[in-house]
């Protein structure tokens, strides 16, 4: 029998809240995307002395969208929500942080001004350190503390570019001039955008918040805080790309980190973490068509994989929730014959992410990796993008192979089935997205960019990568030894990809005992020795030392003054005999 659908409880009010919320941006997107239009509006706090305080909004095609799309996510992870978080005593907080969470992100989206900006941009960053640490115990605030303590590098470094654009006398993203300190402005923005989207060498935090709850990482991972700084940079491209060694060094950057998560995805056996470093290689892949100077083009691969993103996560909670939220991957196998919705949505989500034709991920990802074998493009650089490709499709095929084919490895005494509505009209939703939404933005952002004329050999080449990538991944997978592949034998080569490329030891304990000595050694020669001694504590001794001496003489004044007068007196005495 289907259980009845709970219209009163505070997750499905909120979902239907936002579906209404979604669609109504949609349709206001398509509008100002058809008469090819952006609005700018300043809304009047107040006057002081001719001077007005006005609060811009920006509202254009792809921001719109975006955050229809935002939204649209959102409604469907509330309804896992139900579900999954049904046994939470404090579900009424939990939606409250997470609403707030969704508007932080809007708000960001909607600002074009460096200050209000700042809003939605530490709004992402406070609540999603207190969305890491809702299951309060130890390791919830460690995940914490370096998701905390990472983004504040990105927003000390967004300060600092509003002290220097002062310069220009204006904080707009259509304001921003050429000045003195524009490079430094540039760089500013750069390593926030890095921060907040986890690129090297700021990626250890990313599968860190994976202690927060799975409704969490799916709109983390989508659409929301990761993302943010993906945005940032194609609002402020225009200003950005005037320094000529941007797109060069986010090229970089942005293919170092592909590599590096491809690689640690192929050997990561947590559930929830294999997909986020899947994340974090797609985002490698929009920071690249950003130095390819292709901003619309990684709005577009922004907007599809958040789609299919949300979905792979949903289906990903589906199965730790069945598995009594287990998240190891080795515990799940043969989920094929008995969850087969979550199994098929599932596939289509892994699909869209290898760039399989006609799916959403291929109109994106595919024209990226397009224009970059086009383009004056090193040699190093396409080779790392490539090996990024088909370890994509490597880590994918492994998760398919032992989560969905591979004998069952779980407690078998439990029951396994996808009827709950709740789960199923969220993954239904979203592999529609995960579908059309592709082939829907390409014809709607037509002409997206102009497509480049290859030879029919580098044309096929993205697609030939990702068979060869699955087909290599298939046999080590497939085969009855547990023995590792022979390229992750050695330990040395296996403990730098579990640990992306020793940056998680790096990023916490390896850096803490040196600083710590040195902070020890110092209280004990300067804090404990002689700027206590030269300063207030040292005072304070010789004050006392006088003061106790001085206590005789207080406590009996008459005895001390004859005393005194017998010892003054007798010298005189004597003197005046001799």
């Amino acid at each position: 029998m289907m259980p009845r659908w709970n219209q009163h409880h505070p997750a499905m009010l909120m979902s239907i809240v936002l579906f209404i919320m979604s669609f109504f941006i949609f349709f206001t997107s398509l509008k100002f995307l058809m008469a090819s239009k952006t609005m700018f509006i300043h809304w009047e706090i107040f006057m002081l002395n001719s001077t007005s305080i006005t609060f811009p909004i920006i509202l254009d095609p792809v921001g719109l969208m975006f955050s229809a799309i935002v939204l649209f996510i959102s409604a469907n992870v509330m309804l896992f929500t139900k579900d999954y978080m049904s046994t939470d005593p404090f579900i009424h907080r939990f939606i409250h942080l997470v609403a707030l969470f969704i508007l932080s992100m809007n708000m960001l989206i909607y600002f074009p001004h460096l200050i209000t900006l700042l809003l939605g941009w530490d709004g992402l960053g406070l609540v999603s350190f207190l969305l890491v640490i809702y299951y309060q115990n130890p390791k919830s605030l460690g995940a914490g503390m370096i998701t905390a303590l990472t983004n504040r590098v990105g927003d000390a470094m967004l300060l600092l570019s509003i002290g220097f654009a002062l310069n220009n006398s204006h904080w707009y993203i259509t304001n921003l001039w050429a000045s003195s300190s524009s490079s430094v402005m540039t760089i500013s923005i750069l390593i926030a955008a890095m921060t907040k989207s986890a690129q090297m060498p700021f990626s250890s935090w990313l599968p860190a918040a994976m202690a927060a709850p799975t409704p969490v990482s799916a709109l983390v991972h989508s659409s929301t805080l990761v993302t943010a700084g993906v945005f940032l940079l194609i609002r402020f491209y225009p200003f950005l790309s005037s320094a000529p060694w941007f797109n060069t060094t986010l090229l970089f950057i942005a293919c170092i980190t592909m590599l590096m998560a491809g690689l640690s995805a192929t050997t990561e056996c947590d559930l929830k973490k294999i997909i986020a470093l899947s994340t974090l290689s797609q985002l490698g892949v929009m920071m690249s068509s950003l130095g390819l100077g292709l901003p619309l083009l990684t709005a577009f691969h922004l907007m599809t994989h958040a789609l299919f993103k949300a979905l792979l996560f949903i289906c990903a909670g589906s199965m730790i929730h069945l598995h009594h939220h287990n998240q190891d991957l080795r515990m799940t196998g043969n989920l094929f014959y008995q969850t087969p919705l979550t199994t098929a949505c599932l596939t289509i989500a892994n699909l869209s992410l290898c760039g399989m034709p006609f799916l959403a991920g291929f109109y994106s990802k595919d024209m990226i990796l397009e224009f970059a074998l086009a383009g004056p493009v090193n040699l190093i650089i396409l080779l790392m993008l490539m090996f990024a490709t088909g370890a994509t499709a490597a880590y994918s095929m492994r998760f398919t192979i032992i989560a969905l084919w591979a004998p069952s490895a779980s407690n078998s005494m439990h029951h396994i089935n996808d009827n709950s509505p709740y789960i199923s009209t969220p993954i239904l939703l979203l592999s529609l997205g995960a579908i059309m939404s592709g082939a829907t933005m390409n014809w709607l952002f037509t002409p997206m960019t102009q497509e480049p004329i290859m030879p029919s050999l580098l044309k096929i080449l993205p697609f030939v990568v990702t068979i060869s990538g699955a087909y290599l991944a298939w046999f080590p997978n497939t085969l009855t030894s547990s023995s590792p592949p022979p390229l992750m034998n050695t330990p040395v080569t296996h403990e730098a990809s579990c640990t992306m490329w020793y940056l998680a030891p790096l990023s916490t304990q390896q850096l803490l005992p040196k600083p710590f000595s040195l902070g020890h050694m110092s209280q004990s020669i300067l804090d404990n020795g002689w700027v206590e001694l030269g300063g207030g504590q040292g005072a304070h001794l010789i004050t006392s030392s006088i003061s106790t001496s001085h206590q005789p003489l207080q406590a009996s004044p008459i005895n001390s003054f004859l005393h005194m007068t017998l010892f003054i007196s007798i010298p005189i005495f004597i003197l005046f005999i001799l």
